[in-house]
């Protein structure tokens, strides 16, 4: 009976080990965002996706994308780790594809805000992410990481109401 038990735990883990390579996993968008340039409100939508690899039964990676009214540009707000190795602060601001898959995964919609009541919460988004008192340090486990930089966010901005999933590992660290 351990022997069956062994093979069983070994071929589980072989299954949730990719044979693909993360560089070439899918980074395209999922269809969840509305288009921006058909979309004049503005739109906060808070995304969680699993981790590649084996660490995805465990772990998600979540951001922001924000697009003020008129904007024709989403505004993506999220933490990655391998920036820390290049020199690059980890904290990454920028215009991109707001629902992208994360590395072959496709994210979940946790959250979508739209309307005149929105910018307003976009402007103190912003603020929030560059007030984020780890932008230089990354640690898979306990944090700070993405989902500690999504929390941080999210507490700072209360209304938008979001709960993180359990499997938002790092989402409680407290330095």
């Amino acid at each position: 009976m351990k022997k069956v038990y062994c093979v069983f735990l070994i071929i589980l883990c072989l299954a949730g080990c990719s044979t693909g390579d993360w560089r070439t996993a899918s980074r395209e968008a999922a269809g969840i965002a509305p288009d921006p340039a058909l979309t004049k409100e503005a739109v906060i939508q808070v995304y969680a996706a699993p981790t590649w690899g084996w660490r995805g039964w465990f772990a998600v990676h979540t951001w922001i994308a924000t697009k003020k009214t008129n904007e024709e540009k989403y505004t993506v707000y999220e933490v990655i780790g391998w920036r820390e190795k290049r020199g690059l602060p980890v904290v990454r601001i920028e215009n991109d594809t707001p629902d992208r898959y994360w590395f072959g995964e496709r994210p979940e919609l946790l959250a979508d805000l739209r309307g005149a009541d929105a910018d307003e919460l976009i402007r103190r988004i912003d603020d929030a992410a560059r007030e984020y008192p780890w932008p230089d340090t990354y640690k898979a486990f306990p944090g700070p990481n993405s989902n500690t930089f999504t929390a941080w966010v999210l507490e700072r901005v209360p209304e938008l109401d979001v709960q993180l999933p359990f499997s938002a590992i790092g989402s409680g660290y407290e330095d």
